[in-house]
């Protein structure tokens, strides 16, 4: 099938759906402008004082850095923190909000990225399940109670020479001990989960509720790779719940399950491409 085949065929998939599942992974931001992380070379780009101490974007990302050495871990996160403040989401999460609002059985959003854009956009926050928690939630370090608290009137000073966050850094607003966000690192058995899991929770009754009526569902993956292949499992295991195809938009990793249509297409490009043809209907 060529390409203008396969948009004839995901526009047709999207116009025909009653309800829409978006799963996005770190794919989605790079058009926004965020740093791509795949493999050192992308990430000691974006951070070259973390590239003289050889360390990777799995070492770094790594919550006992916040005991051995706080002020590094916080300059890494806190680095971050700034920029998804400051990055606006491209056109393409516009043009997804609009072909799924417009739906009788509504959409939800299932992403890995911790970076808050889809909120950001305007997609409802309690449709979207943040797998791996959000860099703009706070926690304890040693986890004194099970409160998750907003991290938006935290702000992080920065040393970027030797890349050192500058004290006073996050703290505890029960034990005054240090904070770290609430997201899920690698190795991490301190991460509380439970605002992911109250996320889920409303996910799996959207689905139930989709079942149940037997909607049909579109489902929109975007940047999704198999090195953690959480979204793209969430994006298959779905479809065998609830009747519907499958739009893998990657352009590396588009491949997949018999039935699906797969881009070789960046996400902007992707959805853009998508909406016009089902505007065009």
């Amino acid at each position: 099938m060529d390409i203008d085949d396969k948009l004839s065929s995901a526009a047709a998939v999207i116009e025909a759906a009653d309800a829409v599942l978006i799963t996005a992974g770190a794919g989605m931001g790079v058009d926004s402008g965020l740093p791509d992380f795949r493999g050192t070379t992308g990430f000691w780009n974006a951070y070259p004082v973390i590239a003289k101490l050889g360390l990777s974007f799995e070492e770094m990302a790594d919550p006992s850095w916040f005991k051995k050495s706080p002020n590094l871990a916080w300059a890494f996160y806190g680095h971050r923190l700034h920029l998804y403040r400051a990055t606006m989401p491209h056109n393409g999460f516009n043009l997804l909000l609009e072909l799924a609002a417009e739906k009788r059985g509504g959409y939800f959003v299932f992403t890995s990225n911790v970076d808050g854009q889809f909120q950001k956009a305007g997609f409802d926050p309690v449709r979207i399940v943040e797998c791996h928690g959000s860099i703009h939630h706070l926690q304890c370090i040693t986890q004194c109670s099970k409160t998750i608290w907003d991290a938006s009137r935290e702000t992080i000073s920065l040393n970027e020479e030797v890349f050192q966050a500058l004290d006073p850094l996050p703290r505890c607003p029960h034990c005054h001990g240090l904070a770290r966000p609430n997201i899920l690192m690698f190795g991490d058995s301190q991460w509380i989960g439970d605002r992911s899991r109250q996320q889920q929770t409303l996910f799996t009754r959207w689905l139930d509720g989709l079942q149940q009526s037997s909607a049909r569902l579109a489902v929109i993956e975007l940047g999704a790779g198999t090195a953690i292949p959480t979204v793209r499992y969430t994006s298959e295991s779905v479809l065998r719940q609830v009747s519907g195809t499958l739009i893998r938009i990657n352009p590396h990793e588009n491949w997949g399950p018999d039935g699906q249509i797969g881009f070789a297409l960046g996400a902007a490009e992707g959805i853009q491409k998508i909406y016009e043809r089902v505007v065009a209907l």
